[in-house]
């Protein structure tokens, strides 16, 4: 497994700032599943709080609601075909870890598994609130743990210097975009 670093919580909106794909994780007893959305962002601060869109019909779904927690990893380019794969298939059919080769650690406050070779991750436990996650399938979570790869994302900044190591953005039909580069247009101080 590749070194992680603590990110302190209140600059963990910081993972998910630029909009990535995430590959959300979910355990309850003994089921595990993992499934892609592309729908996931910041939500606030203090303390820091994350949405992410589940479906009603899914296995993650049901594991989320079981246990109350979720991990959500972020991807890098090197696993754009991972992730397209475990949001392709339903985890009640088979172990999608094992199809797509995607390895696993423990997570240090939550059941759910956290993802090797991932970029950032992001420990949650939902906020309920019933009726959006019916009407609208979407959970908040409050974020507990953050750990991000310092060869990634280190001074609460993303720097990609590797195009493989670059977070990865869903458009449609197995198409991606890979974050590019940055820029500023701050004035120097």
């Amino acid at each position: 497994m590749s070194a992680i670093e603590p990110v302190d919580l209140p600059r963990a909106y910081l993972l998910l700032n630029h909009g990535p794909t995430v590959l959300v994780t979910s355990a309850h007893g003994a089921e595990r599943n993992v499934m892609a959305a592309a729908w996931a962002m910041p939500l606030d601060f203090s303390p820091p709080k994350m949405l992410v869109v589940v479906d009603k019909n899914t296995h993650t779904r049901t594991l989320i609601e079981a246990s109350g927690e979720f991990a959500l990893c972020i991807p890098s380019r090197a696993q754009a075909q991972a992730t397209l794969q475990v949001g392709s298939h339903s985890g009640r059919d088979e172990d999608k870890f094992k199809a797509s080769g995607l390895a696993t650690f423990a997570a240090s406050k939550i059941g759910a598994p956290l993802i090797e070779g991932c970029l950032g991750w992001l420990e949650c436990k939902v906020v309920p609130e019933p009726h959006n996650q019916q009407a609208y399938d979407l959970f908040i979570g409050e974020v507990v743990a953050a750990w991000a790869a310092p060869d990634v994302f280190s001074g609460n900044r993303w720097h990609f210097n590797d195009d493989a190591r670059r977070s990865v953005h869903y458009v449609a039909g197995g198409s991606f975009f890979a974050t590019g580069e940055a820029f500023s247009v701050a004035d120097p101080e």
